[in-house]
């Protein structure tokens, strides 16, 4: 089974950058003559460009890039010997993408120095690729696809087989987390993204610009230049490669026209099933998704999570906030028995997304679309502001995001590490039609401390519905302080049902807020 993810993880290909003089360029790529650049100038640069109409990239010759399918595609592979900075002085070579059927908008590559960006002209020649591949026969300077940072130079893997960060298609990055493995994507932004009656939006990152670091620096600095219908915009992204990888980013935003749904900072993921809920006989594996919830940590300094759903119908929830402290889609479940799938689902990073100043009121809205296979992302999330997204509007936001393991900043409290779903009722006796049984599990140290004979309160409440058979235990695992929460729900019709659930013992909070939408099938 070939994984999306692992395609484009290792399709090959990046982005460049370097502005040194003539003399020291690095052998093989070629550059166009040095003109002015700074980050205000791109700004002011989207900023004109909103205030025109748009006028969308050419593509250069669309009828050969068709050609370019997945199976050539994935047989044209950057020479990493031609890498942006292969001898220094940044740490870390760029290599590029090709462009081809799926990734026909060209991205125009520069390198910045003291103040002068010089674009990379593209030629075939930086590609081994086979000599009846339909890429010969583009034009010259047809530019890339997208790019990649490879793993450091002085670093313990090979950094000519390994890379941290790739940007491929309209504005989706990727960051490998700290167990080395590609999954979850993030965009520079979403526009309208399931609003009904609307067609989603997809903004591209048209220019990109590398700036040249002082030798060994820590830290790679990309800004890009992003324009469609409705919006376009300046991005700076500050990348640090440690025992994962965090991205400070600062965007400005411009809209051309009114936009229903406007995303910042948007992540999109793949949940197809879990333990919570798996059709009969679909798949061999025991479950599959590169994200199983949404973590939340509101302005009020509540910790909150939400199991993801495949849904028979695409819904959208939101979850309004003041100042919030961060969100993320999150992979809990480290075990690889749990998966059984070599493309290694148990150590798909976590993303999370820390505020940087205040981002006011608004809300997290969750997005999730049906699916029936692991090709498909399907989970959206992201902040919206409260503020209606206007022509004419600007917007300023900051935020640092973790591509990691675990959340970065993890709470006190016990967390939620399972939700299972059953038919309601006792066993033994006739099962009632329109009751669902539900078992959340949380562990963590405040449900250790609990004196021996003391049952934590399960805290319950619906938005319909009525909950009876409920009780808590601890699971008979002997392992401290893994606790679960049993109840039954009953309910009528198909509208949807929002859950809460917590621990606590008298008015001490233990756990994070379980919240969780049911989708009734009765």
């Amino acid at each position: 089974m070939i994984d999306r993810r692992t395609f484009l993880a290792g399709a090959a290909g990046a982005l460049a950058v370097m502005g040194l003089p003539a003399a020291a360029e690095p052998r093989g790529l070629r550059f166009a003559p040095p003109t002015p650049f700074s980050f205000e100038a791109l700004k002011r640069r989207a900023k004109e460009l909103a205030a025109a109409p748009y006028v969308a990239p050419p593509r250069p010759s669309p009828e050969i890039l068709e050609q370019i399918d997945y199976d050539a595609h994935g047989r044209i592979r950057f020479k990493t010997d031609l890498a942006l900075w292969a001898e220094g002085p940044s740490r870390y070579p760029v290599t590029f993408f090709h462009l081809g059927r799926y990734f026909q908008t060209p991205v125009r590559m520069h390198v910045v120095e003291n103040g002068q960006a010089r674009e990379i002209v593209y030629d075939e020649t930086y590609f081994d690729m086979p000599e009846d591949s339909p890429a010969h026969k583009l034009p010259d300077n047809s530019g890339f696809a997208g790019f990649r940072f490879q793993e450091a130079r002085d670093g313990k893997l090979d950094w000519r087989k390994n890379d941290w960060v790739a940007f491929l298609g309209a504005s989706y990055f990727r960051a490998i987390g700290e167990l080395y493995q590609y999954g979850l994507s993030a965009r520079g932004v979403a526009v309208d993204t399931a609003v009904f009656g609307k067609n989603e939006e997809f903004p591209s990152f048209t220019h990109i610009y590398f700036e040249t670091p002082a030798a060994n620096a820590d830290r790679v600095t990309v800004m890009a230049l992003l324009d469609g219908p409705s919006i376009s915009g300046a991005f700076r992204f500050v990348m640090r490669r440690g025992e994962a990888v965090t991205m400070d980013v600062e965007k400005s935003l411009h809209l051309r026209h009114d936009v229903a749904r406007l995303g910042i900072a948007p992540l999109t993921s793949m949940y197809w099933y879990s333990e919570k809920a798996k059709p009969s006989a679909v798949d061999w594996r025991p479950e599959i998704h590169d994200s199983d919830g949404l973590a939340l940590w509101t302005g009020a300094g509540e910790r909150i999570w939400r199991p993801l759903n495949n849904p028979p119908r695409t819904t959208a929830s939101a979850f309004l906030d003041e100042h919030p402290r961060g969100f993320g889609l999150m992979q809990r479940d480290r075990v690889f028995d749990h998966y059984l799938d070599g493309v290694y689902y148990d150590r798909r990073p976590s993303l999370w997304i820390e505020p940087l100043g205040s981002w006011g009121r608004g809300s997290v809205q969750l997005v999730e679309i049906p699916t029936d296979d692991e090709i498909h992302d399907n989970i959206v999330a992201f902040w919206v502001p409260e503020a209606p997204a206007r022509a004419g509007t600007s917007l300023e936001y900051r935020y640092r995001m973790h591509w990691v393991a675990d959340e970065p900043y993890p709470s006190p409290l016990a967390r939620c590490v399972a939700t299972r779903l059953g038919n309601g009722g006792q066993a033994g006796t006739m099962r009632p039609k329109g009751v669902r049984k539900f078992v959340v599990e949380f562990k963590g140290e405040p449900l250790t401390r609990l004196p021996k004979g003391v049952l934590p309160e399960a805290v319950l409440s619906a938005s319909r519905g009525s909950f009876s058979n409920i009780r808590t235990e601890a699971v008979p695992n002997d392992v401290p302080g893994h606790w679960r929460a049993e109840f039954d729900l009953t309910v009528t019709g198909t509208d949807p049902v929002d859950l809460r659930c917590y621990l606590r013992r008298g008015d001490q909070v233990l756990s994070e807020t379980w919240l969780y939408q049911y989708l009734p099938p009765f």
